[in-house]
Order: C-alpha cells, then structure tokens, then sequence
C-alpha cells in the first residue's frame, strides 16, 4: 500500500508526494471497518491545508466510483488527469476525458464511470461552496513581492 511521503516543511507551507499518478492505484482509502477504496487518497491534512480538501483517485477500465454521493456544504472542482470515462450529475452522463475540468454545487447528485482501455486518473478539489467574493479575485487578493527570487 502507497502512502503519502513528506517531503518539507516549513512555518507557511508543506509540501508532500503522493507517488507518480501512475501510482495513485496503490493507495488504499479506509472508509469504515470493512469499507476500503483501491485507488484513492485525499491529501488536503497532510498538507495541513484550512481552507479545501483534494484527492486523487485512479479507476481502473470498466469501474466506477461505486455510489452516487452530495455534499453538505463543499462544491468540487474534479479534474480528469488521464483516461476517458462518463461523468453523472443529477441524471445527466456525459464523456470526460484527460483535460477535462467539471464543477459539481453540494447538491449534485455525482458519480463518475472509466469507460476506456486505461486506468483513468481525476484529481478532485473540495471548499466550502459560496466562499469567494469578488474581493477574492486572484487579481486583488495576490501581493507581488519586489524581492530577488533564490534558485
């Protein structure tokens, strides 16, 4: 079983490696005594991340993600990193494949099927739905420094 490997970590960040995404398949997610998802591993508390969650999960061909779910308060950003398949939402399907970026509200009904020949690879980005203003622009929000950058 992969797990996540610290790789540095300072008073305002962290940084981890979750393998090749070729290797995503080895994680093994714990979802209750006798529930496990092969494939999976969320990221967001081994980063020490406050404001979002994410996890990569990799579908090997023919699987889908197993059950329909929603949320409470997150929105999700999924992001199709390899492969093709079929995303659901709400009753409608439609393809997905590498590039592919869909945003899904809490209510969403979602799902998400592999229908190719290969493994297909998502990242999935969870935050609390409704959170950004306009004053969150990252055009306002962000500082640029004049400071010489130290490669």
């Amino acid at each position: 079983m992969k797990t996540i490997e610290t790789i540095k970590c300072g008073k305002n960040y962290s940084a981890v490696s979750v393998g090749k995404m070729s290797e995503i398949i080895e994680h093994v997610l714990p979802m209750g005594p006798e529930i496990t998802i092969q494939g999976k591993v969320f990221g967001g508390q081994a980063v020490g991340a406050t404001g979002s969650e994410f996890s990569f999960q990799t579908l090997v061909p023919g699987q889908d993600s197993g059950f329909l779910h929603t949320h409470k308060t997150h929105e999700e950003l999924y992001f199709i990193l390899k492969g093709e398949g079929q995303y659901q939402v709400d009753g409608e399907i439609f393809p997905v494949s590498e590039g592919t970026i869909i945003r899904v509200a809490p209510e969403g009904k979602r799902a998400l099927k592999n229908t190719g020949n290969e493994n297909l690879t998502m990242l999935c980005v969870q935050y609390k739905a409704n959170a950004f203003t306009e004053a969150d622009s990252p055009m306002t929000d962000g500082n640029i420094l004049q400071e010489p950058l130290k490669w």
